[in-house]
């Protein structure tokens, strides 16, 4: 398993920090995603039997590091979502620094 910066995890949320050239989800090139780095991460943290839920929230590019927030539930996907449609994202960050800080 790829080492994994995980930034911030509750039962809701993981943030980890993607690397310049890692991809959030799958493309034609098969190279593995972040989506199941993070996803066999959690399966194995969590001793989790089966299927292991988690949403992607948004997307970096693969030349472009950064933090990536991933959903662990279906509730905090459809929350989140709301909040990037609304545009609110910016305040999300900010309260997500604010929670890495602590």
């Amino acid at each position: 398993m790829s080492k994994l910066d995980v930034l911030y995890e509750d039962n809701h949320l993981i943030a980890v920090c993607k690397k310049a050239t890692e991809l959030v989800q799958g493309d034609k090139t098969e190279d593995k995603p972040l989506v199941e780095i993070v996803r066999n991460y959690i399966k194995e943290k969590y001793d989790k039997p089966g299927d292991v839920f988690l949403g992607v929230v948004h997307r970096l590019d693969r030349p472009v590091g950064g933090v990536v927030v991933f959903a662990r539930t279906s509730k905090a996907l459809t929350r989140m979502n709301a909040l990037f449609q609304e545009k609110s994202s910016k305040n999300l960050l900010g309260n997500c620094g604010t929670i890495l800080t602590k």
